[in-house]
């Protein structure tokens, strides 16, 4: 018998649907060589553009597919902006509590990994 091993953020997109995904503008700038699909993102000032939908006190972020604790996707993950490519998965950060297990926590989804009780406010 195999086992699967499915990719928790698959079923998450706690961290799409709590921070501003801001970012330097020519990532979405294709003349600067930028990836990111310039429709799908805003101006936040002069040197930092914002992926839409992540700029407002509930932020979801416009590329991500699916709701969150379900299945969920990112519509542009290839081109996704320098931000989320650097976001560590619960069970790739080495900080005992990580953003990613604060945010699933936020949205009631159960930490990727058990958080030492010495380390809890």
């Amino acid at each position: 018998m195999t086992e699967t091993h499915t990719n928790p953020c698959l079923s998450c997109g706690a961290c799409c649907s709590t921070f501003r995904v801001s970012f330097y503008w020519t990532e979405a700038e294709p003349a600067a060589g930028g990836c990111v699909p310039p429709e799908l993102t805003e101006k936040l000032n002069d040197f930092r553009a914002v992926m839409k939908g992540t700029n407002r006190p509930e932020p979801r972020c416009v590329a991500l597919q699916g709701e969150v604790g379900d299945f969920t996707s990112c519509a542009i993950y290839e081109n996704r902006p320098s931000p989320c490519r650097e976001f560590l998965m619960a069970l790739d950060d080495p900080e005992p509590d990580s953003a990613c297990d604060r945010v699933r926590e936020r949205w009631g989804l159960p930490r990727l990994k058990p958080l030492d009780p010495s380390k809890r406010g």
